[in-house]
């Protein structure tokens, strides 16, 4: 089987997918749950309940409040104690409701079963209104609501669905889990999705470091088309193993060959890019009733000594999970939320889960160690990291004179923020630092525009 790839950039960063044989745990509840209503791209959700509500597992809690928005489901049962802003990872304050749990009562008309439903809804609009009802989002990293996605505008069409199993980041082995032991679950979830975006191909794309979420879901699949027509769209291709593969625009390369100019997006190529972990989340929402109140994480890093993939329900905090996998270890010098090469420092361990929390990531001080910066020696392996075919060496000039008119000409706005250029330079010139913050200085301004 020929391994696909993008063309432009790309790194090789080691693997050190050291939990991918850790089975997936489900994580014990928590004695109080702590919901964002801000877990997801665009609009914070806006409450329904009050304090003092007594709520369900499954109960909406908060309504989408404009069109980039998602409904927000409680993830257990209990008494609503408190709506107030909490501090998030970052240690920004976000409105959350305090859930004090009782229990786990479910909402009755949610299907708990593990019975595999394969009968797919005739509708495709039955489907996305189930999606939205759901608070499906995208689970990839960005949290875009996703029954937008699966709603293009006027004009647009999908041609082809490229369900990412990438998973490029080193250590992250959530997504290889659930391609594992919820295979099946997967595929229907492609085919819902195909379905409702007018029968296009779908093509799962995995990387070649994941030999047995290939096989496993190979499998199911070829024993799905046996059994059912509706996974007649679906396609299985095998990814070379190069970061960041799991990007948008160069997932789109390597299955498609079409590149997605500057200043347009993936449906404007006839693509549309969804997470595999997103499309258990609509298996899930359209043939079982079940929001998304749940995802898998990985709990990892070369100073923990048993790995983890855990299960939790959204809101539970931080600090909970740390002390269910062992404590956090006494060598830890930093905790990732997410992978190491776009993940996100956690400076508040109270912060709880959301719908896209994908690790947590223990660093030494080693690890996080940076090599003493030096004058940049115009090589160009950051330009040719690039995986956006930018000049991060000259972005980085211009940040720091704030030449805002020739960031833009120089499409500092289509940095994806990858850190390949910063990962590459043998001279620790520290880009990303420079480049990040003026990237979103200039799409501030082009928003002004509009």
């Amino acid at each position: 089987m020929r391994k696909l790839t993008f063309k432009m950039g790309g790194i090789h960063p080691a693997d050190k997918k050291i939990s991918s044989n850790s089975k997936i745990e489900i994580l014990p509840l928590p004695e109080k749950v702590y919901v964002s209503m801000a877990q997801h791209l665009g609009a914070p959700a806006t409450p329904v309940v009050a304090v003092g509500d007594t709520v369900k597992v499954g109960d909406v809690i908060a309504e989408p409040s404009g069109f980039v928005s998602a409904y927000v489901h409680s993830p257990v049962s209990g008494v609503v104690k408190a709506i107030a802003p909490r501090a998030d990872i970052a240690g920004n304050l976000v409105p959350h409701i305090e859930i004090e749990v009782s229990g786990d009562e479910w909402r009755e008309d949610i299907d708990l079963s593990t019975t595999l439903i394969t009968d797919i809804p005739e509708n495709p609009a039955d489907i996305i209104n189930k999606v939205k009802l759901a608070g499906v989002v995208g689970l990839g990293g960005a949290t875009f609501p996703t029954h937008i996605k699966l709603s293009p505008p006027p004009g647009k069409k999908a041609e082809c669905i490229i369900l990412n199993g990438a998973e490029c980041e080193p250590y992250l082995t959530s997504d290889n889990r659930i391609m594992i032991e919820r295979s099946s679950e997967i595929i229907i979830g492609a085919a819902l999705l195909s379905h409702a975006m007018g029968d296009c191909p779908v093509v799962i794309a995995i990387e070649e470091n994941k030999n047995e979420a290939i096989m496993t879901m190979s499998s199911k699949l070829s024993s799905l088309q046996h059994t059912t027509s509706v996974c007649g769209k679906l396609s299985i291709k095998v990814l070379q193993k190069k970061y960041p593969q799991g990007g948008e625009k160069q997932l789109i390369d390597a299955v498609m060959g079409r590149q997605v100019p500057s200043g347009k997006i993936p449906i404007d190529v006839g693509a549309v890019v969804q997470n595999v972990g997103t499309a258990l989340a609509v298996y899930e929402a359209v043939q079982k009733n079940r929001p998304l109140i749940t995802n898998v994480m990985t709990v990892t890093g070369d100073c923990q000594l048993v790995q983890h993939n855990y299960q939790f329900r959204i809101g539970t905090p931080l600090s909970f999970i740390a002390e269910q996998a062992g404590g956090v270890p006494a060598s830890a010098a930093k905790i990732i939320s997410g992978g190491p090469m776009m993940g996100k420092a956690i400076s508040n361990m109270e912060a709880t889960t959301v719908k896209g929390t994908s690790s947590l990531l223990y660093l030494t001080e080693e690890q996080t160690k940076r090599r003493p910066g030096s004058a940049c020696i115009r090589c160009g392996r950051c330009a040719g990291a690039c995986p956006m075919g930018l000049e991060p060496y000259l972005l980085f000039k211009l940040a720091k004179v704030s030449d805002m008119e020739a960031l833009e000409s120089n499409a500092v706005q289509d940095c994806i923020e990858c850190g390949c250029c910063l990962y590459s330079c043998p001279a620790s010139v520290p880009l990303l630092d420079m480049i990040r913050p003026a990237k979103a200085d200039v799409l501030r301004i082009i928003k002004t525009r509009k």
